[in-house]
């Protein structure tokens, strides 16, 4: 967390938190959400200046509920998930890289949802693929698309994922049990 952000929370202790305001989309992206986006359930902008999306970076975390948030000096902005707290991405240098600039070293688990969403656990930190490199990392899993089709439907194959020199079990999950078993809130509330 940023020095300023820790003396202006000394400063004033009390300030309201937010919520709606702002948004972590499902390809990594923040997105402020006005009254207008609020009101008709839309994305919001996308924050591009790279000033802010560094502050917002470094100043994100989970509260003891699950609920994530952006410490705004001495206000926490807590934002909508529009999938998993992380989004990560492939990048032809690094592997995979959080959409906070962190490369990904090592994978400790790898799922699947039944929509084929690809969720991987890296340092504690739980990430959903980027929709668009799904298909650079599914590469990386060693079964054909027909048995990976039949495994999601329940079949006995293993599919494992082969991150750089990790072998990893790929594990079946409900999109909607996510959230639930990595213990976070997509939509907090007040």
């Amino acid at each position: 967390m940023d020095d300023i952000v820790k003396k202006a929370m000394a400063k004033w202790p009390n300030v309201p938190n937010c919520y709606g305001w702002l948004a972590l989309d499902a390809r990594g992206a923040w997105r402020m959400r006005d009254e207008r986006a609020q009101h008709l359930d839309l994305p919001g902008d996308k924050v591009i200046q790279q000033a802010l999306l560094g502050f917002i970076n470094r100043n994100y975390a989970p509260d003891e509920r699950g609920c994530w948030y952006f410490q705004n000096g001495p206000q926490r902005v807590y934002l909508n998930l529009e999938a998993t707290p992380y989004i990560a991405r492939t990048d032809p240098a690094l592997g995979l890289v959080l959409h906070t600039g962190s490369a990904v070293a090592h994978i400790e688990q790898a799922l699947m949802t039944d929509s084929g969403a690809l969720i991987v656990v890296a340092d504690g930190k739980v990430a959903q693929l980027d929709d668009r490199d799904v298909v650079q990392l599914m590469e990386c899993i060693d079964v054909s698309g027909e048995v990976l089709m039949d495994w999601l439907e329940g079949g006995a194959a293993q599919p494992v994922l082969r991150y750089r020199e990790q072998q990893v079990a790929l594990e079946r999950i409900a999109a909607a049990d996510v959230a639930g078993r990595f213990g976070f809130v997509r939509l907090p509330q007040a």
